[in-house]
């Protein structure tokens, strides 16, 4: 029998749509599984389920060959039977406890020996020792997470459940510590589960990804795939491609198709079995704007258009342009200023036939 997480659940609510979910995840080799969607789309409630703080309304979860949880037959193991790691989006830290009272918490049937000698290991594994004696109030909030999660691998889960590690941090503490967790992800060696809305920790933490939309499974793969090659327009949306529109494929030649956007013709590389009505996604970072009149790079597409918007977006901005449809691009500050772009400049827009994703409609 395959080493796998079964889930097929159903979960009702009376304010918002329904979580649906059917999913294999795979638990060997351990890797981390990431559940990426906006807010709002059922990921959080995923995660409650799997760990038995939520139970579903129908359906079955299992671990390997044990079952956690079936409706039809009124199984519901509790989640201190499930031997898991969870840790929760605001971290919960108990504000009376020291940073080895939290990493201790939930260390039952161990002696006192066995106990301070796990709680040592932790503390060293997140290089936290200094902060032992200090309760959560004294602690920054990369600090708190660092506590967290110790805390959630201190019994040595089977499974790892992290309900958006990083979102409580600054920008460039998320940055650090996302390299830093997926690190200590590898070197724990324990199947993970990560619920993330933003794309790049779900492309940094994980091996595997589901898509959720309005509660429901769009689509799973590898991140990289997903990001790249969506299958549906709604997971396209989902996970940030910025220009998602309407086209009709008019021929193909060479593995090559001719696709009529608007008033434009664009080039995409054409899969087998292409059908002619399709949406086109292109993302922003694959856009090269140009000058017009300057000589032209070796992309298949170069569109002549006016800009029609500019959105300063720290180190770069995006800048919409006009050319027979809506194109984004992402250009640095040093380029916008290079090519002199404004409001109602002409441009030409470039990018290769293999930035062009092609989805059925």
């Amino acid at each position: 029998m395959a080493s796998e997480i079964v889930l097929d659940i159903q979960k009702t609510f009376s304010d918002r749509a329904a979580v649906t979910a059917r999913l294999h995840l795979p638990l060997d080799p351990p890797s981390a599984t990431i559940l990426f969607g906006p807010s709002g789309s059922g990921k959080t409630t995923l995660l409650r389920c799997l760990a038995g703080l939520e139970r579903p309304d129908a359906g079955t979860i299992s671990f390997n060959d044990s079952v956690w949880f079936d409706a039809a037959t009124h199984v519901q193991i509790p989640p201190q039977a499930r031997r898991l790691g969870y840790m929760s989006q605001d971290y919960a830290l108990f504000p009376n406890y020291t940073v080895a009272g939290n990493i201790a918490y939930g260390l039952t049937g161990l002696s006192a020996q066995e106990k301070k000698a796990r709680v040592e290991e932790v503390l060293h594994l997140l290089q936290i020792e200094q902060l032992s004696q200090q309760r959560p109030a004294q602690l920054s909030g990369g600090q708190q997470q660092r506590v967290a999660l110790g805390r959630a691998i201190a019994r040595r889960p089977q499974l790892l459940l992290l309900d958006e590690p990083l979102s409580a941090l600054d920008a460039p503490t998320r940055a650090r510590l996302c390299k830093e967790l997926r690190i200590l992800l590898t070197q724990l060696a324990v199947p993970s589960i990560i619920v993330t809305h933003d794309w790049t920790e779900a492309l940094a933490l994980g091996d595997f990804m589901a898509v959720i939309s309005e509660g429901r499974v769009m689509q799973t793969g590898t991140p990289l795939e997903i990001f790249s090659r969506p299958r549906h327009a709604d997971v396209a949306l989902v996970v940030g491609i910025e220009t998602v529109i309407q086209g009709t494929v008019k021929a193909i030649h060479n593995e090559l198709a001719t696709v009529q956007v608007g008033s434009v013709d664009v080039t995409a590389l054409a899969s087998p079995g292409l059908d002619a009505d399709v949406i086109l996604c292109i993302r922003a970072e694959d856009v090269t704007l140009e000058l017009t009149g300057s000589g032209e790079t070796s992309a298949r597409n170069h569109l002549r258009g006016t800009v029609h918007t500019i959105t300063p977006l720290g180190a770069l901005v995006r800048v919409t342009v006009d050319c027979g449809f809506l194109l984004t691009a992402l250009v640095t500050r040093s380029a916008l200023s290079d090519l002199k772009l404004a409001v109602g400049s002409d441009v030409r827009a470039a990018f290769k036939a293999g930035s062009v994703n092609l989805i059925p409609r």
